[in-house]
């Protein structure tokens, strides 16, 4: 099967700026899913100029980041990528569980989609095997935060068709 996970919402590509925003932990793996979602909407007919990138330190970042981009009006949709993962102290689950619910807060207080690629392994151990692996789990991540960006974007057009 070559057809792109994309090419379902091809057609939603109508003007304005998707965000991505990643966080720089675990820099070599993330980038991954930055790539993978480029290439992804770049399959769906967006310009690579029209998708604006911004990196910030960890994950506890991108939320204000998300909503400051969303309180500018500027883009329609906003991707965040991290990965928070097990550093020996237990507060992992802690940052990623106020990660995921700062970007829900910033998507229903600015009606801006924040799609979500901010990941927490149940494991991860700084050896090669698990680079690896999450290497190649963060480009499929990034190829279905395309597919879910671009059927936010989909439905949002859809709803406001329907209130004009």
């Amino acid at each position: 099967m070559n057809q792109s996970l994309s090419d379902n919402f091809h057609q939603t590509k109508s003007g304005g700026r998707i965000a991505f925003v990643q966080s720089c932990w675990h820099k070599d793996i993330v980038d991954r899913c930055r790539d993978a979602f480029l290439a992804e909407m770049t399959k769906a007919g967006w310009e690579r100029g029209d998708i604006d990138l911004f990196e910030v330190p960890g994950a506890f970042e991108i939320p204000l980041t998300a909503k400051l981009l969303a309180k500018r009006g500027r883009h329609r949709a906003i991707v965040a990528s991290g990965f928070v993962v097990d550093g020996g102290i237990y507060r992992h689950e802690f940052v990623a569980a106020a990660v995921i619910s700062a970007l829900m807060d910033v998507q229903l207080a600015t009606e801006v989609p924040v799609i979500s690629a901010v990941l927490t392994p149940q494991r991860f151990h700084e050896h090669d095997e698990h680079r690896r692996f999450f290497r190649e789990h963060f480009l499929a991540k990034g190829a279905e935060a395309a597919v879910a960006c671009l059927g936010a974007l989909a439905t949002i057009e859809r709803l406001q068709k329907v209130e004009a």
